[in-house]
């Protein structure tokens, strides 16, 4: 039987996937307060916003794919759920992702994908160059092949997380703007003062690593360089449908916005550092180009980094450090894709029901994810 009480739930971190938790809390009764200094900031303020476990998946990463599917498949009800709850936009795009490449290396490394998600029992559909083209006339003329991936989603990574907060205000989300130092049952420690409650969620990001001792092994910050061109009079149309492939083996992904394109993202292990390179600027740009044609006509609106939250085998950690202690951090490059099951599966587990089975592999206990 789940427990009906309303929890005094403490939430630290204010991205996509703390937003999405504490609302869901919030309508569930729970008085919910959320600590973070700039909420909807970090690296989801900085995301692409793809919503795309097929184009995302890679061998050996079976069970990151169910997790994502099972999540993708919620977000059409989440996204009508939060636009009704916040009386705004959820952000949510329903174009799907062409896969794509240039060089023979490139194309190779897309049958390879294909061949890989056909043994899964999971079809994508390949297309020529001149077919691609035929869909997205926006493809670049060294485009010769590709694949079709139409269920996959995106979204506009800023209006939903306004959305979010939003809704997470109305609800009756208290928010903190304080920083977390540490973490134990039952209390958040803040710089002169703590916060008491029935039990902690840490949902800090790359951040989450330093507030328990159980996370300080866990989670890394992994991070990505994302560019924002905006549309000039000038510039051909931004394509509609999401596009990304390697370019010379490096992943590079463009996905469209009312204004122009978010285009990213470069992978770089270096601690906290957000600062931008050129060296970054300049393959994302070039890559790019390799992809999509006219991106020259473009402003370059912004260049940003985000440290996303790595693990040591990719998939999340959502459920209990210690009793008082949840987290639902580690999401990588899927904090956006993996959000609404997430917040099932925190609910659930504050709850004392049954998390979502596709949550299960993400337990932080598991075996093999400690170093």
């Amino acid at each position: 039987m789940t427990d009906e009480r309303h929890h005094d739930i403490a939430l630290v971190g204010g991205g996509v996937i703390g937003l999405s938790c504490a609302w869901r809390l919030a309508t569930l009764g729970c008085r919910v307060r959320l600590v973070d200094p700039e909420p909807a900031s970090g690296a989801s303020h900085v995301a692409g916003g793809m919503l795309a476990p097929l184009a995302e998946t890679w061998f050996g990463e079976e069970e990151l794919l169910e997790l994502g599917t099972a999540s993708l498949r919620r977000w059409p009800d989440f996204a009508a759920e939060l636009s009704r709850a916040a009386d705004a936009p959820s952000g949510l795009g329903e174009r799907g992702t062409l896969v794509v490449g240039a060089d023979s290396a490139d194309r190779e490394q897309l049958h390879e994908i294909a061949e890989h998600l056909a043994k899964l029992g999971r079809t994508v559909t390949r297309h020529s160059g001149r077919a691609l083209r035929r869909m997205e006339p926006a493809l670049a003329p060294a485009v010769h092949g590709g694949l079709e991936v139409p269920g996959d989603l995106s979204v506009d990574n800023r209006t939903t997380l306004a959305a979010l907060r939003e809704a997470a205000r109305r609800a009756g989300v208290e928010f903190h703007t304080d920083s977390a130092r540490r973490v134990r049952p039952g209390v958040v420690e803040l710089a002169d003062s703590e916060l008491r409650c029935d039990a902690v969620v840490i949902a800090a990001g790359s951040g989450s690593g330093q507030l328990h001792d159980g996370l300080a092994e866990l989670v890394r910050p992994v991070k990505g360089e994302i560019l924002r061109l905006g549309r000039r009079s000038t510039a051909l149309p931004p394509p509609a449908h999401t596009i990304r492939g390697p370019v010379h083996g490096r992943p590079v992904y463009l996905v469209p916005r009312p204004d122009g394109l978010v285009v990213g993202a470069t992978q770089y292990e270096n601690g906290f550092d957000t600062r931008v390179t050129v060296g970054g600027v300049r393959d994302l740009i070039g890559d790019a180009e390799r992809l999509v044609a006219g991106l020259g006509e473009y402003e370059l609106a912004e260049a940003t980094a985000g440290l996303r939250p790595g693990t040591p085998d990719n998939l999340p950690l959502i459920g209990w450090l210690e009793p008082g202690v949840l987290v639902a951090t580690g999401h990588h490059r899927n904090g956006f894709l993996h959000a609404p099951i997430t917040a099932d599966a925190v609910t659930a587990l504050l709850r004392g029901g049954h998390v979502p089975a596709e949550t299960e592999p993400a337990d932080p206990k598991r075996s093999g994810v400690r170093r």
